[in-house]
Parts: structure tokens; C-alpha cells; sequence
């Protein structure tokens, strides 16, 4: 059962809307979260699938705000972490309310992202960063930073599991990019810290301690936050900042002070037209307020800010940062590498960014990342590609992942795809011809390597992406009627 602190009730009263009750947010704060996921677009269409799914027993409803996101119902035996599907990366288990934000940053279908530069300033563990990739189209830059170290290591096993390959990820404490990167992205998306009071349906306990002298220390670090993103955002650019909380503290009145800091630079964009029943959560300065009870979510906050005239900058330039690792690989050792990745998995490198080399690795970079080298530290950009041996090259796992076209690999079967998840090789009806290096693909989406050995599938899968078991992604709930 929900446990609100008292404190937090006579507090929030003062907050809601007087269209909204305190006894209706009580009872859907001790309601369970509906359960949701987002299609990643980078490895499958949303229709394509619900339609794969759909036989299995899923159902699906559409979120209002996001085309390819889903309520779902599956059998209490089907656990959605363990499923194939996600392990491949076809889908994200995210919170309906948690796509808010990047479907506010862009509405409508990104024109040429290939031109844009992006930041993600809070990102762990990564729903929103792919979501905004995806949204990308997997092209630009999208710089993604996480401030705990810890946090980071999940963010970084996201990307590369979602497919995605125009990031750069960063680990800071996120206001230093007004510093650093001042005037550089397009749009930012700051999904600030904060109180967690909209998560009190997936935790509980999450408010049974709550005190206010705790909301008053977040929002000042909130609003640092929100003033280093608007000095690192563009002019003309757009920022937008969440939370997954409920006070005004920590939501309205960052932005209010943000306006009063900058009176001439900032407009509050409306997000009352955002989709459907947006009004219904729309306060009077255009942010989405979203209680639990308006669209039966987790609680969230949504302001879109847009930047119309320049900010004086207050600090010189930062020193170039020194000593950066990486060089862009020589014609010989490119086209070498080039011919490799065409030649075994009709890979075109030079369709998807700048190949760059550190000692014997390969990596890619998104192009737009090569102005900013030297301004701020990376912890990991783009994707590995290959290590160089004695003779050729070891692939990478995520590169071929993210890369190679599914149709030219082996298809395997549910069965087949979970031994291979498993870490087992795959035994081949018939005796054939050695084929070597092979892709193998589940759903018409890669999973990885084996080596062709005519017997057999040699499993190449990565020792830490081994999984000890496999949910089956069957459920006995009925498919619907067509």
C-alpha cells in the first residue's frame, strides 16, 4: 500500500489544479503503473512489431504521445527483461510519461538530423537518450551525459544494446556545459534530478520520508542546471526541461526563475496542442503538468523553452582539453578496414561516419562530434568497429550490431535464438560448405556473430551479454480479434 507522508499531502494540496482531487490522486498513486514499452524504430517499425507480437497474446494500446510506444498486457509469466525481443534490442520497457519530454523537444519528424547537435544532460539509464536516437534516425550527434559513475555503465549498455551509434557520452557534473559548451547544441533535453514524488506508483515508499528542506536543495541544483543548458543551447534553439515530480518548486518556478534571469532570451513555448488531451494537463504558462490521475501515468512536469536573443557569455573559453587519443586512420589502414567490413558483411563504412584509430582499434565517430574534440572530455564516442590482428581484423559485436543489414544474415528460430543468447552454438541440420564469419538475425533484427564451421554455428556473442535464461515471449492471454 502507498505511504504519503502527511507533510507531503498538505503540501501538494496547494499545487494541484482545482479541476483535480485529492482523492483521486490518493487512489491512483496506490494504483499499479500500467505496464509500457517503446518499439525502438532503429531495429523494427512499430507495426511490424505488433504484429509479431500480437499472435504471441500481447496486446497493445497506443500512447497518445508517442507513435511508437505501448500499454501492454501480457501473462504475469512473460518477463519483459528476459524476452528475446528485448534483449535484441526491439524494445524499451519506459514509462508512458517518460516519452513526454523527447516528443516535446521534437514534434513533428525531424527535417535533417543529420545536421543537428544534441545534449541529453542527465541520461541513465538511457529511455530518453535512445528515444531521441531513434527519433534521430540514428544520425547527427547526440551527446549523452550522466554525472554517476555507476549509472554510466548501465547508460553505455542501452545504447549499444538499442543499436545506437551517434553518441557520445560524457561524465560531468552537467553544469559545466554552459562553461564549456557554450552556444554549441541545437536543442537539449534536461531531464533534471529531483524529488521522484511522480514515481510514489512504481515505489511505494517513495514519499513516506518526505521534506520539504530536501525539495528547496534540489531546486537549487535544478536551477544551476537549467541555466548551464540555456548558455550551452543555440539561439533559436529549443530546451526542454523535465522532471518525474509534483512540486512546483522543483518544476514551475526553475522555469519562471530562468525567465527572470534572462527576460529577453527566454519563451515558454505551449504544449497545450502537444497531442490529444494535452490541455487537460496544460498550465497557464504552456507546461504539461501531468498528475496520475489525468492519464492514469507515473507523474511528470514538461516545460519547452526556446532561446530568442543571444546571452553575453560570462566566462572566457576553457583551455583546450589535451592529449586526445585518437587520430583518423590513415588511407591505407582505412581501406583495409573498408574493404574488410564490405567485402564479409556488405558494410559501407563511409556511409556512417569518420573511422578514427587508437593504437590498434577502430572506432567511428558521428561527424558532427569533430568540432567539439579538445573542448570537453569524452568518455566513450561512436562505436568501436574492429581490433587489428596479425592478419585482418576482429569485428566488434556492437559495431555489426548497430551496422550490417539484417536480410543478408542467418535466420534463425525462437529456439535457435534463445541457445544463441545462451552463449551455445547452433548445430546445423546438414553438412555444408564453411561459410566463416556469418551474421545471425532473430525477427529480422541481428543478434551477432557465429563462425560458419559447416557443422555447426560457432557462438561468438560477447561473455558478458551471455544471458543464464530466457523468458519465452508467449503469453496465454488471447491474441485480439482482427
Amino acid at each position: 500500500m502507498v505511504q504519503l507522508n502527511q507533510n507531503f499531502i498538505n503540501s501538494i494540496a496547494k499545487d494541484m489544479p482545482e479541476h483535480l482531487s485529492m482523492e483521486d490522486f490518493i487512489a491512483y498513486s496506490d494504483k499499479p503503473l500500467r505496464p509500457s514499452i517503446r518499439v525502438n524504430t532503429l531495429k523494427i517499425s512499430a507495426g511490424h512489431f505488433v504484429a509479431l507480437m500480437q499472435p504471441k497474446g500481447w496486446q497493445f494500446e497506443p500512447i497518445p504521445w508517442s507513435d511508437a510506444g505501448f500499454w501492454i498486457t501480457v501473462n504475469d509469466d512473460v518477463q519483459l527483461g528476459n524476452t528475446i525481443e528485448h534483449i535484441q534490442g526491439l524494445f524499451y520497457i519506459q514509462e508512458a510519461s517518460s516519452m513526454l519530454p523527447p516528443h516535446a523537444l521534437f514534434p513533428t519528424p525531424i527535417d535533417a538530423p543529420q545536421d543537428l547537435t544534441l545534449l541529453d544532460m542527465a541520461s541513465a539509464p538511457g529511455s530518453k537518450t535512445t528515444q531521441l536516437a531513434a527519433m534521430m534516425h540514428n544520425q547527427g550527434l547526440l551527446v549523452a551525459n550522466e554525472y554517476s559513475s555507476s549509472r554510466v555503465k548501465v547508460l553505455h549498455a542501452n545504447v549499444l544494446r538499442m543499436g545506437v551509434k551517434n553518441t557520445a557520452l560524457t561524465h560531468f557534473d552537467a553544469r559545466v556545459f554552459g562553461e564549456y559548451l557554450y552556444d554549441t547544441f541545437d536543442a537539449i533535453l534536461l531531464d533534471a534530478p529531483c524529488s521522484g514524488e511522480g514515481t510514489v506508483r512504481k515505489d511505494p515508499e517513495a514519499l513516506k520520508h518526505w521534506d520539504f528542506a530536501e525539495i528547496e536543495a534540489i531546486a537549487n541544483t535544478q536551477v544551476d542546471l537549467i541555466e548551464s543548458a540555456f548558455l550551452a543551447l543555440k539561439t533559436g534553439g529549443s530546451l526542454v526541461y523535465s522532471t518525474c515530480t509534483l512540486n512546483r518548486t522543483e518544476n514551475q518556478q526553475v522555469c519562471l526563475h530562468l525567465q527572470q534571469r534572462y527576460p529577453d532570451a527566454v519563451h515558454f513555448e505551449s504544449l497545450a496542442n502537444l497531442f490529444p488531451d494535452a490541455h487537460k494537463a496544460c498550465t497557464e504558462e504552456g507546461f504539461l503538468h501531468v498528475w496520475p490521475q489525468i492519464y492514469d501515468s507515473e507523474g511528470f512536469f514538461i516545460a519547452k523553452i526556446t532561446k530568442i536573443a543571444d546571452i553575453e557569455r560570462a566566462v572566457e573559453q576553457p583551455k583546450a582539453q589535451k592529449n586526445f587519443p585518437f587520430t583518423q586512420a590513415t588511407n591505407k589502414s582505412l581501406k583495409a578496414l573498408e574493404d574488410y567490413f564490405q567485402s564479409t558483411f556488405d558494410i559501407n563504412l563511409s556511409e556512417h561516419g569518420v573511422v578514427m584509430q587508437r593504437d590498434d582499434e577502430y572506432w567511428l565517430f558521428p561527424r558532427n562530434i569533430m568540432p567539439l574534440i579538445g573542448k570537453i572530455r569524452f568518455q566513450r564516442i561512436g562505436l568501436k568497429l574492429a581490433d587489428t590482428l596479425k592478419k585482418g581484423f576482429k569485428v566488434r559485436h556492437e559495431a555489426i550490431v548497430a551496422l550490417a543489414d539484417a536480410s543478408k544474415s542467418i535466420a534463425l528460430d525462437e529456439s535457435q535464438a534463445s541457445s544463441y543468447l545462451m552463449g551455445r552454438d547452433i548445430m546445423l541440420p546438414t553438412k555444408t560448405t564453411p561459410q566463416g564469419e556469418q551474421l545471425v538475425s532473430y525477427h529480422q533484427a541481428n543478434l551477432g556473430l557465429v563462425k560458419h564451421l559447416g557443422t555447426k554455428l560457432k557462438n561468438s556473442l560477447p561473455r558478458d551479454l551471455v544471458k543464464d535464461k530466457i523468458s519465452p515471449s508467449l503469453s496465454t492471454y488471447p491474441a485480439p480479434k482482427s
